[in-house]
């Protein structure tokens, strides 16, 4: 099963196992040792916690969940971060496995975990989320289950400075919707249109609000994310993908790193042997390619078993743009190769699409570890891949 990132209070994940943050002394204190305690019932935990006694760092112990939605509660001690010298990340690496380890010997099929040591232990969020990803993929590589990275605040992942330097100068330099705000008005890209052709395509008569707000409803048309995230824009006229629109002129590029990123093109021969084939096909023509087995496609796409098993046997002709970009991700395809496959299912990347962008950024950088690209789609509201897709 895939890592799944949710926004959620952990003491209501209906799950077999969640994971507390404990002290090591009998007892809880405050933050989401707290909250676990007072939703399971307090007294009746604390009993049992009492049972367990002093509990080494990096140890985890396991009790019943009592009034939580969850049939167990694993706690674990972690230790405050001192100069990343100390043995910490060691510590809280062996939280993960002996959380893991408890889960698996209690036949536990799903777990819900907390960004462990990134609160009152004051680990760097970004360190401790790569401990996070290190220690759930390589369980997952070995193990089926569904675990669940749980996100309570929108602070716990403001990310992108400290671990994708500069991603959203990225998306500002490309987005078209927000770079056609900024400099041009309605009456701008429509200068000879009339009153009454404007008021057809759906704007509002001259006099009355803004130009952009006039323009808003016919220019663009809004698209809701998948799992009510929020909406993007895609132009009235064309959702296709224009290169000569998304790729900056290297001489005003903002981020000049990717302007020296050298291009990575596809020989003749390798498109024209590639031509007649389906999306699946040229999926697994890939991972031929690369030595991949069906597994190892499934796991670092971060699908389930049914929904590659759907892709593969045919059941699900075409896949959703989501499935589409994990699968280019998990096969390490480069740009060329990812428009490559998208067009296959009828699909192409989209200046218009912030999750695109997103995606586009981390091939550029060859940046293919799904699950740091689904956090980058978290922390900016976008529909993640793999993991959230339903086909």
């Amino acid at each position: 099963m895939p890592l799944r990132i949710v926004r959620n209070d952990i003491t209501k994940m209906h799950v077999d196992a969640i994971v507390n943050t404990a002290n090591p002394e009998p007892g809880y204190g405050s933050g989401l040792d707290s909250a676990v305690y007072k939703s399971a019932g307090a007294d009746k935990l604390l009993m049992d916690r009492r049972e367990i006694g002093v509990m080494p760092k990096g140890t985890s112990a396991i009790t019943k969940g009592y009034d939580l939605p969850a049939k167990y509660i694993i706690h674990t001690v972690g230790t405050p971060w001192a100069d990343g010298k100390s043995g910490e990340e060691e510590i809280i690496r062996n939280c993960y496995r002996s959380a893991f380890k408890l889960a698996l010997g209690h036949e536990a099929e799903s777990i819900a975990f907390p960004l462990l040591a990134s609160g009152c232990y004051g680990f760097p969020k970004g360190i401790a989320l790569r401990l996070a990803l290190s220690e759930i993929e390589a369980f997952l590589s070995e193990n089926e289950m569904e675990v669940f990275l749980v996100v309570f605040d929108g602070k716990t992942f403001s990310l992108s400075s400290e671990l994708y330097g500069d991603i959203d100068s990225y998306i500002n330099d490309n987005f078209v919707e927000e770079k056609t705000k900024e400099e041009y008005s309605f009456e701008d890209r429509m200068p000879y249109a009339s009153q009454s052709s404007m008021m057809l395509l759906g704007a509002a008569p001259r006099k009355t609000g803004s130009a952009f707000e006039r323009s808003e409803r016919s220019f663009f048309r809004k698209k809701k994310g998948a799992n009510g995230s929020a909406p993007r824009y895609e132009d009235a006229k064309s959702s296709e993908f224009d290169e000569d629109t998304f790729v900056a002129d290297e001489e005003e590029a903002c981020v000049p790193e990717l302007a020296a990123l050298p291009a990575k093109k596809r020989s003749l021969d390798d498109c024209l042997s590639d031509i007649q084939k389906t999306f699946m096909e040229l999926v697994f023509s890939f991972a031929d390619a690369k030595e991949m087995t069906d597994v190892e496609v499934q796991k670092k796409a971060n699908l389930d078993k049914r929904a590659f098993s759907k892709l593969k046997c045919g059941s699900t002709k075409n896949p959703s743009k989501s499935t589409a970009l994990a699968l280019a991700v998990a096969l390490r395809l480069n740009l060329d190769e990812t428009k490559d496959l998208l067009s296959r299912a009828g699909l192409a990347l989209s200046p218009c699409s912030k999750q695109d962008l997103i995606v586009q950024y981390f091939i550029e950088h060859e940046a293919y570890d799904i699950n740091e690209i689904n956090f980058a789609l978290f922390e900016h509201g976008e529909p993640l891949l793999g993991s959230q897709v339903k086909e």
